[in-house]
């Protein structure tokens, strides 16, 4: 009995020296490999058997040479998504089909109808019995052709005959006075409707200038200035009096009043710098010969744009 215990413990102690042996011989394989290889190549089946053993054994951290705990971590995680990307899947692929009858009903009835709207036909599809969504009704509906929309430039124009744009300029006499003349354009046909000159300009003087050129009901909705101090609470009150809305520009920004700085720099360039200027009442002469003359101009180019 003892000898056969004695074997038993020989037998257990020589297995166990042999798993031992083993296990150091593969250990010292794997050490050579990680040695001559940097990053080995690894299965799926690799990464499924350490993910099992990793729920199944507890010590699974330690024989670990190849790889790092993090990296089976990070398997397990993407097997995980995997899984719930496999179990959530659509039952079937794609948007379903929608049938050729009702494809071409959903025209019919875009086309009889073009005030109808994809709600609308949507809901007259329901009616019948026919259930898709509406954003495949939408899909198939027949795109009806709009008239094209204006452009700002139309836009613009179609409503400057509501605005009209005034400034001042000052012109040098031979005597070295200044005479101020006062414009009033019109931004419809850009013709200067009335102007005036004088040596000392006033709220009250120009106002009055503004009834002149607008007599009774042809006064214009908008009037486009600049903030100089001349245009005083007189001008302003006779403003509102004939019921014209006065549009402001920003401070030192002339840009924001293009058409009538136009018509300045012009009658300067083409008529004052060529020109003595004895007194007002030479100005005002010479300054109508030049409206006559800018005003025949004017005429003509418009006639030939419009031919």
């Amino acid at each position: 009995m003892i000898i056969l215990i004695l074997r038993t413990l020989i037998s257990a102690l020589s297995s166990h020296r042999a798993l031992a042996l083993e296990n150091l011989a593969l250990r010292h394989q794997l050490e050579v490999l990680q040695r001559n290889t940097k990053r080995p190549r690894l299965t799926n089946r690799d990464r499924i058997l350490w993910v099992v053993l990793s729920r199944l054994w507890t010590d699974w951290r330690k024989p670990l040479f190849l790889v790092q705990p993090e990296t089976v971590i990070r398997w397990h995680k993407r097997g995980f998504r995997l899984y719930w990307r496999w179990k959530s899947r659509p039952r079937w692929m794609g948007r379903r089909r929608v049938p050729k009858e009702v494809r071409n009903l959903i025209r019919r009835m875009s086309q009889a109808n073009p005030l109808w709207s994809a709600p609308r036909i949507h809901g007259e599809l329901l009616k019948l019995g026919i259930v898709f969504s509406q954003a495949t009704v939408s899909m198939y509906m027949v795109c009806q052709r709009k008239p094209p929309s204006q452009s700002w430039r139309t836009f613009l124009k179609n409503h400057a005959k509501d605005i009209v744009s005034v400034d001042f300029f000052t012109v040098p006499t031979a005597t070295f006075r200044v005479l101020f003349v006062f414009l009033v354009m019109s931004n419809d046909r850009r013709n200067v409707v009335h102007f005036n000159v004088t040596e000392s300009p006033t709220a009250a003087w120009t106002g009055q200038q503004i009834v002149n050129a607008f007599p009774w009901d042809t006064a214009p909705k908008y009037m486009l200035r600049d903030r100089d101090g001349k245009y005083g609470d007189e001008f302003i009150h006779r403003i509102d009096s004939m019921g014209m809305e006065q549009v402001l520009i920003s401070a030192r920004s002339p840009w924001q009043n293009p058409y009538v700085e136009r018509v300045i720099g012009s009658i300067r360039r083409e008529c004052l710098d060529h020109t003595i200027i004895f007194n007002d009442r030479h100005l005002r002469r010479v300054l109508k010969e030049y409206f006559r003359y800018y005003l025949r101009i004017l005429n003509t180019l418009l006639m030939a744009s419009s031919s």
